[in-house]
């Protein structure tokens, strides 16, 4: 790696006619981006370039995936490559050999007995399967009865209904009617007043996890079928798991028979300086949920990682039926193969996940220099992952965030908001001077909004 990469985005293309009233865009407010639109039109390696000719520091890998930088040649020829090979293969019955080897590799990688891949589109869609292969798993086994899941406040687990029922995000929830029916949560692990500025994972919170007793207590364990967490919740704002915490419910649920899934659709492939939450944990989950640096962001693509004993449960019955009646049309999709494939092999060749975990101090430090700085209520890291918590401006929730986030983009530096939290999860391969760019540029904000 060098000090400075010298790829730069491409120049931005023409837009042409477009008055972007006809894209209903996803979680944003769309009357205030259309009114003043930031539109993405290029990017390389640590930068995006945008319409208007400026160049942004990606600050938050696009969004959590794009982990070994943009637009990477080795990745970007390995899909043109299959795409004039074989554009699309049927996954129903039929199967591609791009599909195997990667559910090998993704095995190779997975930490402990978990050993097979079920192929998903997002992460969506990788917890939504990993419930369902849950539910089915005890039903396999006679226990039809355990049916009961158990998300945690703050939760983000995707939008379908399935993710929306265990996830604990009220504006994720309100708005959609009823959702599944036999779900508790637990409480979150972020206290302020317990654990403000913590470095790395913060000491207070373990006896958090008793409250999945209390849970087990009313329903009784052999109702559920299983919890649900993310390792460090990402789109909450930055929760970082109290020392003691997932070790403690990793224990409850290998006494109670309750399967314990880490969504580590985010956490996943170098975030946090290994491959997965779990191996740098050293906790190892009955299910893994994946997506987003799987391909590097270049395909949509998720998938299921699942322990040996889980998969081997559903192979009895006929062997002219399905074992378990579920898939998407583009599961393992040869393209997202291929992707997924290449980026592996670049994390590989780079040895991103080291150097992830040897600029973690670096990173910490840098961002716990912005402690002093006015309305500053909270930082808190892991990894190169960290969150900012600013004091809300009085009767503007999320506005002080929002203000944040502009002007880091007027200076040149991309940023993540999610209400008064800002967070910053760069691609693996920053160097150590874009990481004081980053933080420096981040500070001046926040002084300026101050």
């Amino acid at each position: 790696m060098t000090d400075a990469p010298t790829a730069q985005p491409d120049a931005a293309p023409a837009l042409g006619r477009n008055d972007l009233e006809a894209y209903w865009m996803p979680f944003t407010a769309n009357r205030q981006f259309k009114a003043a639109p930031r539109l993405l039109v290029s990017a390389k390696d640590m930068h995006y370039g945008m319409a208007d000719g400026r160049r942004l520091l990606d600050g938050c890998s696009g969004l959590w995936c794009v982990n070994a930088g943009h637009c990477r040649d080795e990745i970007a020829e390995a899909i043109a490559a299959q795409a004039r090979r074989m554009d699309y293969s049927t996954a129903f019955q039929m199967g591609h050999p791009a599909a195997f080897e990667l559910a090998d590799r993704l095995a190779e990688l997975a930490p402990g007995d978990i050993d097979h891949a079920f192929f998903t589109n997002s992460g969506s869609e990788s917890v939504d399967t990993a419930l369902k292969i849950a539910i089915a798993y005890h039903h396999r086994r006679g226990q039809g009865q355990r049916q009961r899941l158990v998300g945690r406040e703050r939760g983000y687990h995707g939008a379908g209904f399935g993710g929306m029922s265990v996830g604990g995000i009220a504006n994720n929830r309100k708005h959609f009617g009823m959702s599944l029916g036999g779900v508790d949560h637990l409480p979150h692990t972020h206290s302020l007043e317990h654990a403000a500025f913590s470095r790395g994972q913060p000491r207070w919170g373990a006896h958090l996890a008793e409250a999945l007793e209390s849970i087990i207590a009313l329903h009784d364990a052999s109702t559920i079928a299983a919890v649900i967490v993310e390792p460090m919740a990402g789109s909450a704002g930055v929760l970082i798991p109290p020392v003691g915490y997932l070790e403690r419910l990793r224990e409850i649920c290998d006494r109670t028979g309750i399967l314990l899934i880490f969504d580590e659709v985010i956490t996943g492939f170098g975030r946090l300086g290994a491959s997965f939450a779990a191996e740098y944990l050293g906790i190892v989950p009955d299910i893994i949920t994946i997506a987003k640096g799987l391909t590097n962001g270049a395909v949509p693509m998720g998938a299921v990682l699942v322990r040996k004993e889980i998969h081997d449960a559903f192979m009895s019955g006929p062997e002219t039926l399905p074992e378990l009646f579920h898939g998407y049309t583009y599961s393992g999709h040869p393209l997202a193969c291929a992707a997924a494939l290449a980026t592996l092999d670049l994390y590989a060749k780079e040895d991103l996940f080291a150097r992830a975990a040897s600029l973690a101090g670096y990173f910490e430090d840098a961002v716990h220099g912005l402690k002093d700085l006015d309305h500053v209520a909270d930082i808190r890291n892991l990894g190169l992952v960290a969150g900012i918590e600013l004091e809300a401006a009085p009767g503007a929730p999320g506005a002080r965030g929002y203000d944040v986030f502009l002007r880091c983009l007027e200076k040149g530096v991309l940023v993540r908001y999610t209400g008064d939290i800002i967070a910053v999860s760069p691609p693996l391969i920053i160097e150590k001077s874009q990481i004081d760019e980053l933080f420096g540029t981040l500070g001046e904000a926040i002084e300026e909004t101050a």
